[in-house]
């Protein structure tokens, strides 16, 4: 399984970028696909989440109602549409697949996550 995250850059505060993330080497059905973000000095947190099959989607406290993630299955590509970005949001973006079954308990948890991409930076400008 390969991943390629890409779409970051350079944004002032209150706009908009949109990260894609091109999964290959396997089909996805029953995975769940996930975005993390690493910020310097901070943990890598959890940002959003989408089961492959049915679409269902979860997102950070941190970014509802400004995140949205989605799938393209033919594409086989996932989607972060970031809008309203703070400086707060300013990472690193991995997405990540996991193949166990989607559980409410563990699919915030990064090392539940078995495949990563290697990242794109975000960076919100004050």
């Amino acid at each position: 399984v390969q991943l390629q995250a890409s779409g970051g850059g350079l944004v002032q505060a209150g706009g908009s970028l949109r990260l894609s993330c091109a999964a290959s080497g396997r089909t996805f059905s029953g995975y769940t696909m996930a975005w993390f973000r690493l910020a310097p000095g901070k943990e890598r947190e959890f940002v959003s989440a989408i089961t492959w099959n049915s679409g269902s989607t979860y997102d950070a406290e941190s970014v509802k109602g400004r995140f949205t993630i989605s799938r393209d299955v033919v594409e086989h590509t996932v989607y972060l549409q970031m809008n309203s970005l703070k400086p707060e949001d300013t990472a690193v973006y991995y997405c990540a697949a996991r193949s166990t079954a989607f559980h409410r308990a563990t699919y915030r948890n990064d090392r539940t996550y078995e495949y990563w991409g290697q990242g794109t930076l975000v960076t919100v400008s004050s």
